[in-house]
């Protein structure tokens, strides 16, 4: 019995200490929710439904909002800055680049040059004639890239400029390149009526994307503003890598010019002179009686290249050539690009101006016949009549077209006749 009480009473005593461990517990507990709840709202549980608290709410979106639309704000001006930036690391690698090319351009000349040597025996010694070629830049067009390499032969092809305005003469000039067998040309065209017509006769075009400036120049501008475009888009094929055999489309091809090209200049160009001495350059005397014994000072003179029909080469003084035209054209809107095209060719370094250190080549003027030459010269002569041109160039007169057809009637289709209708000049004689 003793022991049944003593057992009975600890059961009680363990009971009650579970039960107080448990009140004890259960104040912890919510002493601690209450902590929790006055630390989270400090004016009241209540306050969170109160109109204050609503307002507070209210302000803080306002004040977020407001700070998101900052954010978008600074967040668009430093995607214009990133862009500003953007560009401008563009034009700085291409300055670098530049001037990797010359330095690499002037690295290959040392090296041609080696060790300092002797002079040699006279009538033995040659300076350097042919600069080094660029290294291909194929980022600058990748769309022009893909085209040329399906193109080109050799690295080197015609690229002709054309608008509606020249179509009949361009299926002229386009039908005797495929009848000579030339198949390494192409057509850049400057509206979406000459890439049409071009494809529709199975002709080799480039288009220009729409939103390019150049291209626009060459939808709406005058046969002077298409004639200064050539420099710019020249540029983009010397800086792929490729030789150009630039052409204007009042050219009559009768042979591959390419197989008559030496490709040791910079530029090898046709002449507008029409002899040995106007082509090739001769002793011009000037005579000033007023300065007694010094009356006679000599002066050397060279008829104009012809900027319709040269080959280019890609390299440093190619590219440096198509920049200073373009430049002073860009300038000078009213100047001719002959005339400029030249004057960069020709002009010595002097005091404020350097030259260019380009080589150049004046092609044979009976091969590449500048029309001057057949209607005045060649076409009366028996010998010279004989003889086949590589190419004739409507470049002195009008009426070309016509021309253009007589020159295939005379040299492909044998008609002896064809080109005794037309004066020697422009003018008609009645």
């Amino acid at each position: 019995m003793i022991g049944g009480r003593r057992e009975g009473g600890l059961m009680r005593k363990a009971s009650q200490s579970v039960v107080k461990s448990r009140i004890l517990i259960a104040v912890a507990i919510g002493i601690s929710i209450g902590c929790l709840f006055a630390f989270l709202y400090p004016h009241g549980f209540l306050s969170f439904y109160s109109p204050a608290f609503h307002s507070q709410v209210l302000s803080s979106k306002c004040e977020l909002s407001h700070r998101l639309n900052e954010l978008k704000a600074e967040y668009a001006a430093e995607l214009e800055k990133n862009e500003e930036l953007r560009q401008q690391v563009k034009e700085l690698t291409e300055k670098v680049r530049l001037a990797e090319q010359k330095k690499d351009h002037a690295q290959k000349q040392v090296e041609t040059l080696g060790k300092w040597r002797k002079a040699g025996p006279s009538g033995t010694v040659k300076g350097l004639r042919t600069n080094p070629t660029v290294i291909p830049d194929e980022p600058v067009n990748p769309k022009l890239a893909v085209i040329l390499e399906a193109v080109a032969v050799g690295r080197e092809l015609i690229v002709a400029l054309a608008n509606w305005n020249v179509k009949e003469s361009l299926e002229i000039w386009f039908t005797n390149i495929k009848r000579v067998g030339i198949t390494n040309y192409l057509v850049v065209a400057l509206d979406d009526k000459i890439t049409e017509f071009c494809k529709s006769n199975n002709v080799p075009v480039y288009t220009r994307d729409a939103n390019d400036g150049i291209a626009s120049i060459g939808r709406t501008g005058n046969n002077h503003a298409v004639s200064g475009l050539k420099f710019h888009i020249l540029r983009e094929f010397l800086q792929l890598g490729y030789s150009v055999l630039l052409s204007d489309i009042d050219i009559v091809y009768l042979q591959n010019p390419f197989d008559y090209l030496y490709r040791d200049s910079d530029v090898e160009s046709m002449t507008d002179g029409h002899d040995n001495m106007t082509a090739y350059g001769f002793d011009d005397v000037f005579d000033e009686p007023a300065m007694g014994w010094a009356r006679y000072a000599h002066t050397m003179r060279i008829w104009v290249f012809n900027s319709g029909f040269f080959y280019i080469r890609p390299t440093i003084p190619s590219i440096e050539l198509l920049d200073r035209v373009a430049g002073r054209l860009a300038k000078e809107p009213k100047s001719w690009d002959q005339a400029v095209f030249n004057e960069e060719l020709f002009f010595p370094s002097h005091l404020g101006y350097e030259g260019l250190h380009a080589a150049r080549r004046t092609m044979d003027f009976y091969l590449f016949m500048n029309s001057k030459v057949l209607f005045k010269t060649v076409r009366k002569d028996d010998r010279l009549s004989k003889l086949k041109p590589v190419i004739v160039h409507v470049n002195y007169h009008p009426n070309k077209l016509q021309r253009m057809k007589a020159v295939v009637e005379f040299y492909v289709d044998g008609n002896r006749d064809a080109l005794k209708p037309f004066p020697d000049g422009s003018e008609w004689e009645w």
